[in-house]
Formats: structure tokens, C-alpha cells, sequence
């Protein structure tokens, strides 16, 4: 990963995003642990987010939370669908080539957010929707865009074992073991998990710090062969990948 030529506004960025996942407002000392950094360098940058109200301190509970001015960024994603915009045709593209449904999703949380969905024609509706959200372990996109993470962000989404929802058999280590794998791979896979009879393969699509901006899969009927699950994951992979380049601004 490069580093960040702007070390403050890349770590400020950095407390926003663990923030944005957690399930309420967290002490500045574990902000400070998760993302291993200094106390008085998260202490001085919450001061100044508080100020320019992308945080707000409860102090009562010696707490902090986003403010409304990330409220009002949210906002304007939603507005804008940058994502939406430039995924959508790639999405589009890959179901036309390949005949399955596909989709794109961005991690929020320990959730996956459905942002486009392409049915197949002749193929059946899927609960994949958009504006969905499924558990990220659960799923190839989540997978895919978990495996991306650094081992701290990963821990602090899931820090014990009521993270997984009382999903049955799910651990923080089953979990470590399944991602390990993704990435030897390069890419995940659900198998039925989601929908009876059908699996999916997911690819990440990184930023240019990256880290997992979203994920974009294709799902199809778990009985395939190798070399139709082959072909799916190849094509797949590279329509992430050309949304890696244009999330990046770069051009082929």
C-alpha cells in the first residue's frame, strides 16, 4: 500500500471509517487501539472532527460517535450513486457475457449494502435486491471485501461471538480461516449459504489506498462444473478489477 502523503487527514479518515462501523459510539482509547494508533493523535483529531461536526462527544459515556456532517456526507453518496454509476455497466456487461445474474455491494459494517442487481433472463429472483443488506460473512461480496481488510478493522467488526448474529458455528477464528483463504484464492465464494441451490463468487474492488470500496459478484446454480466456475470467477475477477481502475481514475 502506498503511503499517505498527508499522514493526519489519511488517519482522521481512518477514525471516520471505524466509527461508521461500529454498532454505537466508542471511548477514544479503543478508537486508539483498533487502529493502532497514538491516544494523543486520536484525542487531537476527534477534537478537530468535533469541531467541524463529523463527531460528536457524549460525555457522559466518555463516548464518540459521528456527527452530522457525516450524516450530510452519506447523504450526498446516496444523491450521487458514484458507485451505483460506475458499477452498473460493468455489472450489466458481465451478466450479458455470461448469462447469470450478477451484483454490486459495499461493506457497511458487518453488513453487505446492495447497491445494483442484474437478473439473468430465465434466471430466478434473488434476494440480493437492492438496498438489501445480508450479513457479510454470509456472503461472496462481504467475503471478498472483508479479506481486504487490515487484521485490526477486521477484529473490531468482529470482536466476540455475539458479532455474528447467532449465527450457528461462526467464530472469529472459522471466520480467519475463511478469509485466509479467499485471499490465497483471489476470490470468495458462498455455496448455498444464502439461497438454497444456488452459490455465488464474489471479487473485491480496492481504492488507491486499498481497501475494499465494494464487491461485485455473480450468482449461479451450485451444480456447475470446474470449468464454468472457471470461466464465472475469471470473468469476475476482471470486471472488479476495471472498477478498481475507474474508482482509481485510471484508465486502461
Amino acid at each position: 500500500m502506498v503511503e499517505p502523503k498527508v499522514p493526519a487527514a489519511d488517519q482522521a479518515l481512518r477514525i471516520l471509517s471505524h466509527l461508521a462501523a461500529q454498532r454505537g459510539p466508542q471511548p477514544a482509547t479503543a478508537i486508539a487501539t483498533a487502529l493502532d494508533l497514538p491516544r494523543s493523535t486520536v484525542y487531537h483529531l476527534l477534537a478537530t472532527l468535533q469541531h467541524r461536526g463529523f463527531v460528536v462527544h457524549l460525555p457522559e459515556e466518555r463516548r464518540y460517535g459521528l456527527g452530522v456532517a457525516a450524516f450530510e456526507l452519506s447523504s450526498g453518496f446516496s444523491r450521487q450513486q458514484p458507485l451505483s454509476r460506475l458499477g452498473r455497466p460493468l455489472v450489466a456487461s458481465l451478466v450479458d457475457r455470461l448469462g447469470e445474474s450478477g451484483h454490486l455491494a459495499v461493506l457497511h459494517g458487518r453488513d453487505v449494502l446492495y447497491l445494483v442487481e442484474e437478473r439473468a433472463p430465465r434466471r430466478p429472483s434473488l434476494i440480493t435486491d437492492v438496498g438489501v443488506r445480508l450479513p457479510a460473512h454470509l456472503t461472496a461480496t462481504g467475503r471478498a471485501m472483508l479479506a481486504a481488510l487490515p487484521p485490526a478493522q477486521l477484529r473490531a467488526l468482529y470482536p466476540d461471538a455475539s458479532a455474528f448474529a447467532g449465527d450457528d458455528g461462526w467464530t472469529y477464528g472459522r471466520l480467519k480461516r475463511l478469509l485466509a483463504d479467499v485471499r490465497a484464492d483471489g476470490f470468495a465464494r458462498e455455496h448455498g449459504e444464502v439461497s438454497t441451490g444456488l452459490s455465488s463468487v464474489g471479487v473485491a474492488a480496492l481504492d488507491h489506498l486499498g481497501w475494499p470500496a465494494a464487491a461485485i459478484a455473480v450468482t449461479f446454480a451450485n451444480d456447475i462444473d470446474d470449468e464454468r466456475l472457471a470461466a464465472l470467477t475469471s470473468s469476475t475477477t476482471d470486471a472488479a478489477s476495471e472498477l478498481s481502475r475507474r474508482i482509481r481514475g485510471i484508465g486502461r
